[in-house]
């Protein structure tokens, strides 16, 4: 029998949720900030945030970066893996580093440091999911979407076994 996805945050939630977020990241915003969402599970947060920063004035350079720990398991293998790379030069620039879910902390304290090795002078982060309970790593997110029990999710890009990623809500998956 096939996963049951029970739904944990509506469309209208997260929605609402970037308005506000959208309204607390662009103040910290430089003029010429590159956008890098991690790829493939933000890839709908990264989206739709980039046209709510855009409505409030905030001019954007968007460039991705896939990295990635869990493979096919429901647990992060810790090992993370740079699959493709940033190409745009990143001199000196802010970076607005968006990712789904901060569960161990691993990738995006690999992402952040990668960034800044790369060039950029600074890298604030925003992950649309909070999982404090998993933090094997101490780092904390510029700005956050929600903080969520320690559940296995998906939905809004994020998948399981490249499954669920269309979902336009936030589920988490439960065996019968």
């Amino acid at each position: 029998m096939p996963p049951i996805v029970e739904p944990l945050l509506t469309t209208t939630m997260i929605q609402e949720r970037m308005r506000i977020l959208s309204e607390e990241i662009t103040p910290r915003l430089q003029p010429d900030v590159l956008m890098v969402t991690l790829m493939n599970g933000a890839f709908f947060f990264g989206a739709d945030l980039a046209r709510m920063l855009s409505s409030q004035g905030c001019r954007l350079t968007l460039d991705f970066l896939v990295m990635s720990s869990y493979g096919a398991g429901t647990v992060s293998s810790g090992t993370i893996t740079t699959r493709l790379d940033v190409r745009t030069p990143l001199n000196n620039r802010q970076v607005l580093l968006i990712d789904d879910i901060l569960d161990t902390g691993l990738t995006l304290q690999t992402a952040s440091r990668h960034l800044v090795a790369k060039g950029a002078a600074e890298v604030l982060t925003c992950v649309l999911l909070d999982k404090p309970a998993r933090r094997k790593v101490g780092i904390q997110a510029d700005f956050v979407g929600f903080e969520i029990p320690n559940l296995f999710v998906v939905g809004y890009g994020i998948d399981y076994n490249e499954q669920y990623r269309e979902l336009p809500f936030v589920g988490h998956i439960r065996t019968p």
